[in-house]
């Protein structure tokens, strides 16, 4: 396999991304797959907006709205898979419940992406567990996004939530290095995104866990 690799410090890395999301009439998804802090948030907004200049209707779904509280990255795949893919490939529409952080549980469940990405665009699902091994036979591109280790602890350091966040911190990084162990995503990537310039700092998460 040919693994596409763009940097972020070329000014048409976004478009080069875009360029490699397979066109089509049906919907097509995209995996934004990385460790937390490395700019997955930044990477597939970019890639959004680079496949929106190019005449697709596209939308992101962060999967902190699935991730069923702190302890919850091992069963967000398969929320995705039932709530979004699977009825996606099937012709329906998908439907999910966005996780409310603040209390605590699922909200009412609600119908996205938008109804144009829904009849034939791009979701672009982007955070980890986007590449997990349940997931990828449903996706058309992975892309892997790699930043340094010191880069990524700025970032989550700098997080406007950073109190927040900090208690959990150790148990959402122990829950990562366990699935990226076992499911081992960037190995099946088809772009991956090296980044770690002050450009890439994600935009600020509102609910879960970058």
């Amino acid at each position: 396999m040919t693994v596409l690799h763009v940097a972020t410090d070329h000014d048409d890395w976004d478009t080069r991304l875009a360029g490699a999301v397979p066109r089509g009439p049906r919907v097509r998804v995209v995996a934004v797959e990385g460790r937390s802090g490395s700019g997955k948030s930044t990477v597939a907004e970019r890639l959004r907006a680079a496949l929106v200049a190019r005449g697709e209707a596209a939308a992101v779904l962060p999967m902190e709205d699935l991730y069923p509280g702190w302890h919850g990255l091992e069963r967000a795949p398969r929320l995705l898979v039932e709530w979004v893919l699977e009825p996606l490939r099937s012709g329906g529409r998908a439907r999910w419940r966005r996780y409310d952080w603040e209390r605590g549980g699922f909200g009412a469940r609600e119908a996205e992406p938008p109804g144009p990405v829904a009849s034939g665009g791009v979701l672009v699902v982007e955070g980890c567990g986007s590449g997990a091994r349940a997931v990828r036979p449903y996706l058309d591109l992975m892309v892997w996004v790699e930043a340094p280790r010191a880069v990524r602890d700025r970032r989550l350091d700098s997080r406007a939530d950073a109190a927040v966040y900090a208690p959990y911190r150790r148990v959402w990084a122990e829950q990562e290095a366990r699935f990226y162990a076992a499911e081992r995503p960037r190995e099946h990537a088809d772009a991956v995104v090296g980044n770690g310039g002050p450009g890439l700092t994600g935009r600020r998460p509102g609910r879960g866990t970058r």
